[in-house]
């Protein structure tokens, strides 16, 4: 059984309308596109908004405004840029693959989830669940940042190659991974339900672990991941206050490895090489075990986001040409 198990998709439902709405022309008219159904390359020279419990599915699309994804709603982008943010509401999905987001794209208090994959974004941010029924997932592959990534909820994974130029912070999510991936900044992963994986990454500045439940582990040969391979750590890493096992396998760490008020105590190999030398908890060698494989570990999350993107275009198909 896959440790990052997602929860059963809900059905998403559709009708169709197509409209252009111009606000009060006293002031300055701002024009915004409603999306619904499908739509190819043009150019849509205002902002776009797919409305509530609608799909809308672009290809090679241009939208020099802002998007707006309402409560419910679907937008699966490829091979399109936009020139604004990107902002989704309530139970709103976001797939976007070989997209430019200009501006910031941002998951609201109980967002369905956001997939991006050999996409460019300016910054991506998941706001905390609060009340809200439904936990989020931000998954990156073979992507760009370039800001921050700062998540309060849900599932994360930044995978295959994908480069965050500024810091990533995560609060409070259900997991936090990363995998072959780049953070040019920090990486803080703080209370996390199911605990952080980090493996064949580089993190060129502090790295900080606390407060996690279900372990941490980076590098391979831990509990959480059958992953292949360890990572560069530009300045300090620090896991502390974990409880579930610690394991810290064929790392190179610049700075110094603090381990202190983990339960159980740290695992750490013999293997890394730490400059800065180990502050706190002995050391112990980690002992191989058997683990998840990184696709069994991957499985649920990309199933429970194929299932809302294909549903999302066949109603956007349905619902016809979204005449842009």
């Amino acid at each position: 059984m896959p440790r990052r198990t997602a929860a059963k998709l809900a059905t998403v439902s559709a009708a169709v309308i197509v409209a252009v709405l111009a606000l009060a022309p006293a002031a300055q008219a701002d024009l915004v596109t409603y999306c619904i159904g499908t739509g190819g390359a043009v150019t849509v020279p205002n902002d776009l908004l797919v409305p509530a419990g609608e799909s809308c599915a672009l290809t090679g699309t241009i939208i020099t405004g802002n998007v707006r994804v309402a409560a419910g709603a679907n937008l699966v982008v490829t091979g399109g840029r936009v020139s604004g943010e990107i902002q989704v509401a309530a139970n709103g999905y976001l797939d976007a693959t070989n997209t430019t987001v200009g501006g910031t794209v941002e998951l609201a208090s109980g967002g369905y989830g956001i997939y991006l994959r050999d996409a460019e974004s300016s910054a991506v941010t998941v706001r905390a669940k609060g009340s809200a029924t439904i936990d989020s997932f931000l998954f990156v592959e073979h992507s760009t940042i370039g800001g921050t990534v700062a998540v309060n909820a849900g599932e994360v994974r930044l995978d295959r190659t994908t480069q965050v130029e500024g810091n990533v912070a995560s609060t409070g999510t259900y997991y936090t991974d990363v995998h072959d991936s780049f953070v040019d900044g920090t990486l803080s992963v703080l209370n996390s339900a199911t605990g952080s994986v980090v493996c064949g990454s580089a993190v060129r500045g502090k790295a900080t672990f606390a407060g996690n439940l279900g372990g941490v582990q980076l590098g391979p040969n831990g509990t959480l991941d059958g992953c292949a391979s360890g990572g560069y750590w530009g300045r300090d890493v620090s896991v502390t206050n974990t409880t579930g096992s610690v394991t810290i396998d064929d790392n190179i760490i610049d700075g110094s490895l603090t381990t202190t008020a983990n339960n159980p105590p740290a695992q750490v190999a013999a293997n890394n090489r730490i400059r800065g030398g180990i502050i706190g908890q002995q050391a112990v060698a980690a002992q191989k075990r058997t683990a998840l494989t990184a696709e069994e570990r991957e499985a649920a999350g990309e199933q429970r986001a194929e299932n809302r993107k294909s549903s999302a275009v066949q109603e956007a198909v349905l619902a016809g040409p979204a005449k842009l």
